[in-house]
């Protein structure tokens, strides 16, 4: 527990900075947005692009990997889609919360906890974890709420305002760049590099704040308290379970790839969900908070998983 603490606990501290901070008057009643802002158009951006363009530099991928720990991810999204949509709930609402259901922390948690656990080799599936939720997963729910919000019921003029959408959409574009580069070989020169390292940095910090912020201003909304159940159950109970059995059971993995796809599987709700809720307007109560309770019970399950972790598969 002591590890997977050392690693979380960042994470309440920026919180708990923000929240302080907004209490205290130190920060105005629009810097949550104002910091939402930085993140949308700048440091996330910054960050998938330097993400996809490190992507192309690793060894040795697994897709038995890719294929169980996007499975499970993909199940999850689309089971909490579908029961929040029974709920009656908004098309964008349930959309934003089964991002939200499926989203691990993989990137500011997951890969220095991998890196903890399996040394060197655990970076790779660590960021391989962290592409396929902030870029793919990201992407669909996107492409999905903007197909939504398009009221043209001809395909050719939908087709047209969508991918016109997607390509002002800094958080779409800058993973396809970042692609582009890892494919073609292209080498930026060491300051490019580290201008997107530092805004990319940024982003994590900068998210968690502004769930702070958020969470200390008062609130016209109230979080959903059965919405917020369904949420970290299915983030810390259904989903890990199910990427195991597919790890495990289902697809032939390596060790190493397989306990790491169902750590990497069992981390709380990452900032991608509150971003994309306060990106289009809606109600984020439910998600901020859900945000920090699933961060504070995976002390518990995560530190379970880590005690039957193999030592040979360990650093």
């Amino acid at each position: 527990m002591l590890a997977i603490f050392n690693v979380a606990f960042p994470v309440f501290g920026l919180i708990l900075v923000g929240f302080v901070c907004r209490r205290r008057n130190v920060l105005g009643p629009n810097a949550s947005i104002e910091l939402n802002r930085f993140v949308i158009y700048l440091g996330l951006p910054a960050l998938l692009f330097e993400a996809m363009a490190r992507l192309g530099t690793l060894q040795g991928l697994d897709m038995g990997y890719v294929l169980a720990f996007g499975l499970g991810m993909g199940i999850v999204f689309l089971l909490t889609l579908w029961l929040r949509l029974r709920a009656r709930a908004h098309f964008l609402d349930a959309t934003i919360d089964a991002l939200g259901a499926g989203y691990p922390n993989s990137g500011f948690l997951g890969i220095p906890l991998c890196l903890l656990t399996f040394g060197d080799p655990g970076i790779a599936p660590a960021v391989i974890g962290a592409v396929m939720t902030a870029c793919v997963l990201f992407a669909v729910a996107i492409i999905m709420i903007e197909t939504f919000q398009q009221t043209e019921k001809r395909l050719g003029r939908t087709l047209l305002k969508v991918g016109t959408s997607l390509l002002r959409n800094p958080i779409m574009v800058a993973p396809v760049l970042g692609s582009l580069v890892a494919y073609s070989g292209l080498i930026l020169p060491v300051g490019v590099r580290q201008l997107f390292q530092f805004l990319g940095a940024a982003a994590g910090p900068c998210a968690l704040v502004s769930i702070g912020l958020f969470l200390a201003a008062e609130k016209s909304h109230k979080a959903d308290s059965r919405t917020l159940v369904m949420l970290v159950a299915m983030k810390l109970l259904v989903q890990p379970a199910l990427t195991a059995w597919l790890a495990f059971w289902v697809f032939d993995i390596p060790a190493m790839w397989a306990w790491a796809a169902l750590l990497v599987s069992a981390l709380p709700i990452g900032n991608g969900p509150f971003m994309l809720a306060a990106l289009y307007g809606r109600e984020a109560d439910t998600m901020s908070r859900a945000i920090l309770v699933s961060t504070l019970l995976s002390l518990v399950t995560v530190s379970l998983i880590l005690a039957f972790i193999p030592a040979a598969v360990q650093r």
